[in-house]
């Protein structure tokens, strides 16, 4: 299981990267893992809010649908249109080609309440 130390993690199973204010959200590399292979995400439209850990879209594997949820309040500003023809990269790369969603931050300090790698890594095991 890859686990960057650079990342921060929800117990849920998001990560998140921040950089000028703008947090790049995925699933866990242990997330698409259990969820095997992966066949459909449903994103939000760029402009719309989201809530901090309350839905922003679902994904769809062979053998489960599940919720996602986002780690961070603010405004979806990209999101990554190549998962609609290509869910599988969410499997291939999670931390890299398949990110789903790009969110201004409202407020920073919410990230305090995130889990670092080694956090994340006693829930997972």
């Amino acid at each position: 299981m890859t686990l960057p130390e650079d990342l921060l993690y929800t117990k849920e199973h998001e990560w998140v990267k921040v950089e000028n204010g703008v947090a790049t959200v995925g699933i866990t590399d242990y997330a698409q893992s259990e969820l095997g292979d992966i066949v459909f995400v449903e994103l939000p439209e760029v402009g719309q809010t989201t809530i901090y850990m309350e839905s922003f879209g679902t994904i769809e594997a062979v053998k489960a649908v599940s919720e996602l949820f986002t780690p961070v309040s603010g405004r979806v500003v990209e999101v990554n249109e190549r998962l609609e023809e290509n869910p599988e990269l969410v499997n291939q790369d999670p931390y890299g080609e398949g990110w789903m969603i790009k969110v201004k931050l409202d407020d920073e300090e919410a990230l305090k309440d995130l889990l670092s790698a080694d956090e994340y890594k006693k829930i997972v095991g």
